[in-house]
């Protein structure tokens, strides 16, 4: 898999293209003068947006014609874990969202619970770090009622989101898909905890039952298969301390588009 650089918006190209980096993602992993160079562009891009942009900008909205024939499943179909076999087997009856970490009342909620709040529905494109796009019509509560709801302690300051799939399992857990963004981004209109998407219930491979829509960055931002969501004031503790599965492997951590 390879960086599309072509879709980042305040990336600095020129440095980037000088530095000979348009190779695939394992060596400019191995670069430490690539991933400093990625960080800086990296702070530059979400500093940017973030200026240039209003904090409520929404992202193009589409209609129910302009939805994907196909919509692609990116990363894991089905997560590999006996847990999530039999979460399926009984519909999710029995699947919990945990929200806990930095908040004043922990929450574990059903999907039941969840569909009883206020939802959203909204028709997106999701744009993937591969190079392949999809329009598709996603509903589900909005993430900022979900922490309104726990109450944020102070010096919370990212949602952090574990899931169920295991990319590369290991006994420390350090394989396991995690994803997390900042409050900024989590208080967005348009980011939603989906259960549903183009009218139906989330299927396994688009992650059931309950995904991330983030929709002004890109898919490997919108973790599926999220088990629970926790508040926390850095990253030192996760995984490889870079806030995301792919981000511990050399992605950026902010991923605007």
């Amino acid at each position: 898999m390879s960086f599309d650089l072509t879709r980042r918006r305040f990336l600095i190209g020129s440095s980037v293209a000088a530095t000979g980096l348009l190779t695939g993602c394992d060596a400019m992993v191995q670069s430490t003068t690539v991933n400093d160079i990625l960080q800086k562009a990296e702070s530059l891009s979400m500093g940017a947006q973030r200026l240039l942009m209003s904090q409520q900008t929404l992202a193009r909205e589409f209609s129910e014609a302009d939805l994907s024939p196909v919509f692609k499943a990116n990363g894991t179909s089905q997560p590999d874990s006996e847990d999530y076999a039999r979460m399926t087997e009984n519909n999710f009856a029995d699947w919990k969202l945990v929200v806990n970490g930095m908040v004043k009342t922990p929450l574990n909620l059903s999907l039941a619970d969840l569909k009883a709040m206020p939802s959203r529905t909204q028709i997106t494109r999701h744009d993937c770090v591969e190079g392949w796009s999809a329009i598709g019509k996603w509903t589900g509560v909005p993430l900022g009622l979900v922490l309104e709801k726990a109450g944020l302690a102070p010096g919370a300051r990212y949602a952090v989101f574990h899931c169920a799939d295991d990319l590369e399992p290991s006994l420390d857990g350090s394989g396991r898909y995690y994803e997390s963004i900042d409050l900024v981004d989590a208080w967005h209109p348009q980011t939603i905890l989906a259960y549903s998407m183009n009218g139906k219930d989330l299927e396994v491979a688009h992650g059931a039952p309950l995904r991330l829509r983030v929709e002004r960055q890109l898919g490997y931002k919108h973790a599926k298969y999220v088990m629970g969501i926790e508040l926390v004031d850095s990253f030192k503790n996760l995984a490889g301390g870079k806030g995301g599965f792919w981000e511990d492997r050399g992605y950026e951590w902010y991923a605007g588009i």
